[in-house]
């Protein structure tokens, strides 16, 4: 894909996300590529090698001579396309980036993504752990058979029907773990030092991206929108939600927001910018960055639904399109952050179709926050009030998840604490102050 504005997609913590059974994690494929099945092992390895020459995102290719690789793996003798499919994962590994990777025709079938809203699968959404070489969960999709079941993000997989995952590559996972509709897997996670056997039943999931409740107060009614992913009805489903709110007069109006980024793995570049210009008049929301530099500066747009007090809250599941939106909100002094640091995903990647009916993921940009931060594992979206969940409190809310978003959620009610704070203090008499770093129990 040419880095075209359509087809950036933040791989949503996954680096390109993997999500079991095809998920939305907004994977756009470049078009107009006539396919060939009589593509030869050694023109599959060269074009894969062009993708990467002209489009990956670091110009050094970690440190190598890429050109040499080239005359390297074309002297090679293929014999059929699974001696090219290796020669290709080895070539690959060679960038030292787990996001970067192919797909087999199979795998990449697998990968299509559905962005009307509905999959087939467990519901979880994966990636690679590089302290403990195994598969992590990056969270869990809201009432699908993982997420009631109680598998939590930044759970670690560590078997799949008894399939040790060590070493195991995210695609090999996807394949264990995907299933007709109806069939069971048995995931073994390890949660601390814990290890727990899940049995999941593979059903269709339903993706309802936002929810949205009302929490009465002394202060007025309180909006509370949880944005579950930024697939393609996102964008929608968010203004939607926004104008039926801010449409409320007299004694029902709303007089401020929470809204609940939490777990959300993030999806589609343009529904972060656009969801982003829902809460923010003005100011920077976005520069993307390939290995020329800047290509590309998002800003807010004089289009804010409303201006009123919001609270925005995160965790270690708060991915990408997530870190988009509240780095926005929080570097332009828009909205005070609630929770725990965020997961540290800046990566932007592209999914290429091949000749002969495979894919290639590919790293083609970096993300920079307002300031001009990048999002890392080590440079992560911190919040202004720290609220940890403990493992009990978190297994205890996904098991009863009718608490979510609710006083009996301690990040909300702490969340809302704050929220009633900025009311109060803009209303007259009263003088508003930035938030301040500060750490709750």
């Amino acid at each position: 894909m040419v880095f075209a504005k359509r087809g950036l997609v933040l791989g949503a913590t996954a680096f390109v996300l993997t999500t079991v059974a095809v998920t939305g994690a907004g994977l756009h494929l470049s078009q107009g590529q006539i396919l060939s099945l009589s593509t030869s092992p050694k023109e599959l390895v060269d074009e894969v090698w062009q993708i990467i020459n002209r489009y990956y995102v670091d110009g050094t290719f970690n440190q190598q001579d890429w050109r040499s690789l080239r005359t390297e793996y074309l002297e090679r003798s293929y014999t059929s396309q699974d001696d090219a499919y290796e020669a290709v994962r080895e070539m690959l590994k060679t960038l030292d980036d787990p996001y970067t990777r192919f797909m087999d025709p199979k795998e990449f079938q697998d990968m299509q993504i559905d962005t009307s809203g509905s999959l087939t699968g467990v519901g979880i959404q994966i990636a690679k752990d590089e302290e403990s070489d195994r598969l992590i969960v990056i969270s869990p999709i809201d009432d699908s058979p993982a997420f009631n079941a109680g598998i939590l993000a930044k759970d670690i997989i560590m078997k799949i029907d008894n399939v040790d995952t060590l070493g195991m590559d995210v695609n090999d996972a996807v394949q264990l773990i995907r299933g007709e509709r109806g069939t069971e897997v048995i995931l073994t996670i390890r949660r601390g030092e814990r290890e727990i056997e899940f049995p999941l039943r593979r059903d269709r999931i339903e993706i309802h991206p936002v929810r949205t409740r009302v929490e009465s107060t002394p202060a007025g009614n309180i909006a509370y929108i949880r944005l579950t992913q930024f697939n393609a009805n996102a964008t929608q489903d968010m203004r939607k939600a926004l104008r039926d709110f801010e449409a409320i007069r007299g004694e029902g109006a709303v007089v401020g927001y929470v809204l609940d980024l939490r777990s959300n793995p993030g999806g589609l570049l343009n529904a972060s910018i656009d969801i982003a210009r829902m809460w923010l008049s003005r100011g920077r929301i976005v520069s993307t960055h390939d290995r020329r530099g800047e290509v590309e500066r998002q800003e807010a747009n004089n289009t804010a639904i409303t201006n009123k007090p919001l609270v925005v809250m995160i965790d270690g599941g708060s991915a990408s399109a997530s870190e988009i939106v509240s780095a926005a909100l929080q570097e332009n002094r828009r909205a005070t952050l609630v929770g725990t640091d965020s997961f540290g995903k800046g990566l932007v990647q592209s999914v290429r179709p091949l000749s002969d009916g495979s894919g290639l993921a590919v790293t083609i940009a970096e993300y920079r926050t307002p300031n001009g931060n990048s999002i890392t594992k080590d440079r992560k979206i911190k919040p202004d009030i720290i609220v940890e969940l403990s493992d009990e409190q978190r297994e205890e809310l996904q098991l009863n998840n009718d608490r979510i978003g609710t006083v009996e959620d301690p990040q909300f009610a702490r969340s809302l604490e704050v929220l009633l704070e900025q009311v109060t203090a803009r209303r007259p008499g009263s003088v508003s102050r930035p938030p301040q770093a500060q750490t709750s129990p």
